[in-house]
């Protein structure tokens, strides 16, 4: 598997009004896209720094991944994500090496990315996902 780099780094929040200000207007981070990602039941803010990604995340409902998480540990660091260059061989080597992933296959993410994340106790307490452009299918 080839890491390309770091996506983005996503920080979970309870409220983009009162978060989204810090990166957008204090930091003068260029904003990018806001999407709902269904699938994943999050509502993605994406922000450019040029060299990578702060993706902010709420959620979009009670069930999300996103509300348990604030529930859980409050505000912050979400997850890593990582790019790579072809998400099914970076999958099928994770597989072999026995590493723990959430879900059995990749699936569609926010700007239409492939994307598979693997569980924290695989990667020393940290929750990584691995994403593939969609432009380089």
């Amino acid at each position: 598997m080839r890491i390309v780099g770091i996506e983005h780094v996503a920080i979970a929040t309870d409220d983009l009004a009162v978060d989204a200000p810090f990166w957008r207007h204090v930091l003068n981070i260029s904003h990018i896209a806001t999407e709902d990602v269904t699938s994943e039941g999050v509502n993605t803010d994406i922000y450019d720094t040029g060299r990578g990604k702060i993706e902010l995340l709420s959620e979009l409902g009670d069930d999300s991944p996103i509300s348990r998480f604030l529930a859980k540990r409050g505000k912050g660091i979400h997850h890593i994500c990582l790019e790579v260059e072809d998400i099914t061989p970076a999958t099928a080597e994770l597989k072999e090496k026995g590493i723990r992933l959430i879900g059995d296959e990749p699936t569609i993410g926010a700007e239409g990315y492939r994307i598979i994340f693997i569980h924290p106790e695989s990667a020393g307490g940290v929750l990584v996902e691995l994403a593939e452009r969609p432009d380089l299918r």
